[in-house]
């Protein structure tokens, strides 16, 4: 869609330049002080510039030509520059003497320092996109990391709530909500009626916690209740959203907004209380602070909603390749992954292909979905 490339720019993406000390700051790293030797954290350990440069190499890959989101090119970056700095402890002094072994050996001391499954699983994944860049810049001869295993990470799935559980949390959040959205505190009164929207909109969309704090004002489109989301590899999708979260965006938006906005607002959608786009830490406090406040409902975070609003949709019947492009997801088996009450035999009832490709259109699908991960049709939250 159109205005991709220009969101690209100033606060809403912040790619990173060359290979900042954030970049290289992450947990567990190998120092030089031999394998099996974890790093403070501290990230400062040299590399001779013959690792360092396809370093910074790598990182510009993964930013602007693989669009990544920025948290995860700081991971890789961070896996990588281990694995280098445990390759010049073991005698390499260039990428071209990388091999399979000295890959092999770096993993085998993240194991031995207790690394999880999870933590090992992504500096593999990691070492083979490095690899696989390295031979495709012509700096080794040949990729080793195919001949890596692929680890299994155990996955963990987030506490997914039941519609009547999730109807308490949004009604509480209602209930906090003041006539009016006036109060004699104006400043508090708008978080309210923020934090009011950002939970129906989580819930209406299962849009992710970053893709929320990236929301302009513009890019909600209120006549057609939709928003246009950014998210991984910078790819646009439109996402629609029912009647209740509507109805919070527009009390937000015309209340609420501007009692907190300042110069530092500049066109983001949702504010923090300084007036400055909304961060996602504030984000995940909002959700089980609205999650507590309903008090017999299980905790949660954004995370959650998202699996929630997943699982609510293919239960009342939508088709898995909608709930796919909704979400955003790249693979089908993560969007079949958050609804363990499906079993196998149902979902290729779910997912036959008469309403799963109706002509390629999401609006002509979506008619089949209208539960709209908000609550339930039963509950008139749509």
């Amino acid at each position: 869609m159109s205005g991709g490339d220009a969101r690209q720019s100033g606060s809403r993406a912040r790619q990173p330049g060359g290979l900042s000390g954030s970049g290289a700051r992450q947990s567990g790293q190998a120092s030089g002080g031999g394998p099996g030797h974890l790093a403070n954290g501290s990230g400062d350990e040299p590399l001779p510039s013959s690792l360092a440069e396809p370093l910074v190499a790598f990182e510009r890959h993964l930013a602007a030509e693989r669009g990544l989101s920025p948290h995860t090119v700081r991971a890789y970056v961070g896996d990588i520059r281990s694995m280098l700095c445990h390759a010049a402890w073991c005698g390499v002094e260039a990428v071209t003497e990388l091999d399979i072994s000295v890959i092999r050996a770096w993993l085998a001391t993240q194991h031995a320092a207790g690394q999880s499954r999870a933590t090992i699983a992504r500096r593999a994944a990691a070492a083979r996109a490095f690899t696989a860049f390295a031979h495709q810049r012509g700096l080794i001869d040949r990729d080793p990391g195919p001949q890596l295993g692929t680890a299994k990470a155990g996955r963990h799935l987030p506490q997914v709530l039941a519609i009547d559980q999730m109807r308490a949390v949004l009604e509480t959040g209602a209930d906090q909500a003041p006539a009016g959205g006036r109060s004699s505190a104006p400043g508090a009164a708008a978080v309210v009626l923020r934090d009011t929207a950002i939970m129906e909109l989580l819930y209406a969309t299962g849009i992710r916690v970053s893709e929320l704090c990236g929301l302009d004002i513009d890019d909600i489109d209120p006549a057609r209740r939709t928003v246009r989301v950014l998210g991984k590899g910078s790819k646009e999708r439109v996402v629609p959203f029912g009647q209740p979260a509507a109805t919070t965006l527009d009390r937000w938006r015309s209340a609420g907004r501007r009692l907190l906005a300042s110069d530092a607002s500049g066109p983001a959608l949702f504010l923090g209380a300084r007036g400055s786009r909304i961060d996602q830490r504030t984000v995940r406090r909002v959700v089980h602070a609205r999650v507590a406040a309903a008090g017999w409902v299980p905790d949660t975070g954004p995370h959650g909603l998202r699996h929630t609003a997943a699982t609510h949709m293919l239960e009342g019947g939508a088709d898995l390749r909608s709930v796919q492009e909704i979400l955003g997801h790249a693979s089908l088996a993560t969007t079949i992954a958050p609804a363990p009450s499906l079993t196998p035999g149902e979902l290729p009832a779910v997912w036959e292909p008469s309403f799963t490709k109706i002509g390629g259109s999401l609006a002509s699908a979506w008619p089949r979905s209208r539960l709209l991960m908000s609550v339930s049709v039963a509950s008139g939250r749509w």
